[in-house]
């Protein structure tokens, strides 16, 4: 039976994760720093210079920015949050910009403002912005999270700041995450505590992937793939998951509700069961205790492989899918675990490279990744410890995954950011 912290700390989890947020989330941050900023400066700036980590860049490059008509790239999210986003409103900074905003924002990108520069820092999640307006400077640092603001100054003067152990109490214990404890959560927790936020998550990421659909974003892969393949259950949660994604990549301005930090991962790890219990008839609770379970797997694995890397969270967001839909149709927990475990055996290796819209079809590998894993622990199937990577216990290959995505893969990284400014 589960403690009341651990209840708690999990329900905390939950509400920490899974909030709204428009767009890519690493432009968004950008967009939100640079609102924050302007507030404290008072007035429009007349230069601006950001530092980015090189995953903001990776992030950023390649995804168009919500409500800026189609505009992408790092000047155009901060130049966009500066003169028409809404701080108050966190990872929906830009829900409000308005066509003199839009405008705005292209005659300052012609006048070149805003100055790019890569910085170098440990923290993956990092940047500094500086406005400066005639006599006043402002200088906002966000790190580790997308709207976590570490520290504020104005003309010198420190205004707001707060260190690393700050951060990590503000949030909830993470570190009692473990399998067998979310799938007891999962089966025990009482729906009134996260109907709210459950309901909210299925709202908003299946109407933007029905939005994905009409084939107005990206290549269409939605489309492509509903037409492509036979009508069955996989083709199904593989289109409305990718035609969700690809939209949220191409600029859509509906909110989806994130994990972890991406919106790519919250719509990976619920669009599928939503798909799959609405097809299979399946009763509400069913649906809403198997979300739970996907959602907190999510944060689980990303926990060790952290907010930002160059591992592909499509993997850790599908693996969740997989698993709860296993989950869902009454799998026991050696069933759970063959899922996880035949998944993490087969797509461990998709990399990275930076947000945009071929992360839908990343997407819908790795959910027919995660499907097959499914039905292959449902006939009792699963590969044995020490194949490759796999290890004795579940949670040992969790965390040898997240020690590749995390440690393994910092070279790599570098290398697909170097590849992508060079060219």
């Amino acid at each position: 039976m589960l403690t009341e912290k651990v209840y708690n700390s999990y329900l905390a989890i939950m509400k920490e994760e899974m909030i709204p947020a428009m767009g890519c989330t690493e432009p968004i941050a950008l967009a939100y720093g640079a609102a924050r900023a302007r507030e404290v400066l008072g007035k429009e700036p007349e230069k601006i210079i950001v530092r980015c980590s090189g995953n903001i860049i990776k992030n950023v490059r390649c995804v168009v920015i919500p409500n800026s008509g189609g505009l992408v790239g790092i000047p155009a999210g901060v130049i966009l949050g500066t003169v028409g986003g809404d701080a108050s409103r966190n990872m929906e900074v830009l829900e409000h910009v308005d066509d003199a905003a839009r405008k705005r924002t292209r005659e300052l990108l012609e006048q070149n403002i805003c100055q790019v520069e890569l910085l170098d820092s440990p923290v993956v999640l990092h940047f500094i912005l500086e406005m400066t307006a005639g006599s006043d400077t402002v200088s906002l640092e966000i790190k580790y999270d997308h709207i976590n603001v570490t520290r504020i100054e104005k003309n010198g003067e420190v205004l707001f700041s707060k260190d690393e152990g700050d951060h990590q109490e503000a949030e909830a214990d993470r570190s009692l995450l473990n399998l067998e404890d979310i799938k007891e959560f999962a089966d025990t927790v009482h729906l009134e505590d996260v109907k709210e936020l459950i309901e909210t998550q299925i709202r908003c990421n299946m109407a933007i992937a029905h939005e994905g659909m009409t084939g107005k974003y990206g290549l269409g892969i939605g489309r492509v793939i509903r037409e492509s393949y036979s009508d069955d259950m996989l083709t199904r949660m593989r289109s409305l998951t990718a035609a969700a994604s690809e939209a949220r990549m191409g600029g859509c301005d509906m909110p989806v509700i994130i994990n972890s930090g991406s919106g790519n991962q919250g719509i990976a790890c619920s669009v599928p069961l939503i798909v799959y219990a609405r097809e299979m008839e399946l009763p509400e609770y069913a649906l809403y205790r198997a979300l739970v379970f996907s959602n907190l797997l999510t944060v689980y694995q990303k926990l060790y492989i952290g907010k930002l890397s160059a591992f592909c969270g499509a993997v850790s967001a599908s693996c969740a899918s997989g698993a709860a839909i296993t989950y869902m149709v009454g799998g026991s927990l050696k069933r759970i675990k063959q899922t996880i475990e035949n998944t993490l055996a087969n797509i461990p290796g998709i990399i990275c490279d930076g947000a945009k819209i071929s992360c839908a079809a990343k997407i819908a590998a790795s959910l027919d990744a995660a499907f097959l894993a499914h039905h292959l622990a449902m006939n009792n199937e699963g590969y044995a410890p020490y194949t490759g990577i796999l290890q004795e216990e579940t949670s040992e290959t969790i965390s040898c995954v997240g020690l590749i995505g995390k440690e393994g893969m910092k070279e790599t990284d570098k290398e697909i950011l170097k590849i992508m400014i060079e060219h």
